[in-house]
């Protein structure tokens, strides 16, 4: 009596998955996967110490943006290769370039303004640091186009 008391005791309720094998069906497995959930539902919630918002409902929290250049590397793509494709492995690189080349010219600039003892960051300081940074005809190329663009931005917001 004792050992089948104790058989009862140890064995679960629903059976084990390795117990159903060879005679299950889909409706099983969905009552298993049920009665997992179930079973976990136990805990009870904690209390949090901030009051809440009288008319008693609570705001969803909105998801961190992640910023990225994804979209602006893709539009750049189709402007110069409209028929080339570009893996998500590729985006995640030339996204992390675009990190590191922000960030060289951002550190640039800043120490430009500090040697000359300026507090306001222009277009002439990112210029400047863009024509250390990158080489030769690149650097030609970048600082053109970034005048184009700055240019056409005042229009525009005029």
């Amino acid at each position: 009596k004792i050992s089948a008391l104790v058989a009862s005791c140890v064995q679960p309720s629903r059976p084990h998955w390795s117990a159903m094998a060879g005679k299950t069906t889909g409706e099983d497995i969905k009552k298993y996967r049920k009665g997992k959930k179930q079973m976990k539902v136990g805990k009870a919630a904690k209390q949090s110490k901030r009051p809440k918002a009288p008319g008693g409902t609570e705001k969803k929290r909105k998801k961190a943006r992640v910023e990225n250049y994804n979209m602006y590397i893709y539009k750049v793509l189709k402007q110069v290769h409209p028929e080339c494709r570009i893996s998500k492995n590729g985006m995640a690189i030339m996204n992390s370039f675009m990190n590191d080349i922000f960030d060289r010219v951002a550190t640039e600039s800043t120490r430009l303004l500090r040697t000359m003892s300026r507090k306001t960051l222009s277009g002439r300081e990112i210029s400047t640091s863009v024509r250390l940074l990158l080489p030769g005809e690149l650097a030609k190329h970048a600082v053109s186009e970034g005048t184009k663009a700055v240019n056409k931005y005042c229009e525009n917001s005029t």
